[in-house]
């Protein structure tokens, strides 16, 4: 049997991977590193890496993100913590997982460091990423879907200004199923949107307004009622 030494419990390394989600295309997507180094290398993975052992978490993952992506300035969360055993190939490895939500239009990103290549995937149709990965996303991203039912977080993915048709689509990928459109638009009827004069330009289709969040408004409101989305 084993024998445990105190020094054993020092001996794990520490992680932080960083899951970016933005919504184009009707679709919420990731954003996705192609692995250059070993374990794993030529593998699709969520932007991650070791934490230097002088280095606080969320310095961490502002610095992992910046190294893999070149991406700054984005507000990242503390999700969830995943700590196999054997989740890491050379070691235990214990990873914390980190996630934004931002508006892909306004990002430019470039692989640097050991990152080969940067992408946006949709989250459901991610394949076979690195490590325990998938695992990491799913449980991300469902998290993500608990908040967009109980907080206004749909507008930090959406752009400034929107069309309707671009808000069922977010709650319709979110969600996995399709909503009636005059049913949707019932749902919606209390949240607080401005619409601008302006339309939808360099469509194909015929233009459809442009809505954007009150802010003030609805956080005034949500000191009494609690925002809450269900479909």
């Amino acid at each position: 049997m084993y024998k445990i030494e105190f020094s054993d419990f020092f001996s794990s390394a520490f992680s932080v991977d960083c899951l970016i989600f933005g919504f184009t295309e009707g679709k919420i997507k990731t954003l996705l590193i192609k692995r250059s180094i070993e374990p794993y290398k030529d593998y699709w993975a969520i932007p991650g890496d070791l934490v230097y052992p002088d280095e606080d978490l969320p310095l961490a993952a502002e610095r992992i993100l910046r190294e893999l992506t070149g991406l700054t300035n984005v507000q990242m969360h503390q999700a969830h913590t995943f700590g196999s055993p054997s989740r890491h190939p050379q070691g235990r490895v214990i990873t914390i997982a980190y996630y934004a939500l931002v508006r892909i239009e306004e990002l430019s990103i470039k692989a640097s460091s050991w990152a080969d290549e940067v992408r946006w995937e949709p989250v459901l149709e991610v394949g076979d990423l690195a490590f325990d990965h998938n695992e990491i996303l799913e449980a991300t991203f469902d998290r993500l879907n608990k908040q967009l039912s109980i907080e206004p977080i749909c507008f930090e993915l959406l752009p400034e200004k929107f069309t309707l048709n671009e808000f069922q689509q977010l709650f319709e990928y979110s969600k996995g199923i399709p909503f009636d459109k005059a049913n949707f638009r019932k749902k919606i009827k209390g949240i607080p949107l401005v619409k601008h004069t302006e339309k939808q330009t360099n469509v194909k289709h015929r233009p459809a307004n442009l809505f954007s969040f009150n802010t003030c408004k609805e956080l005034d409101r949500l000191e009494e009622n609690e925002w809450v989305f269900k479909m």
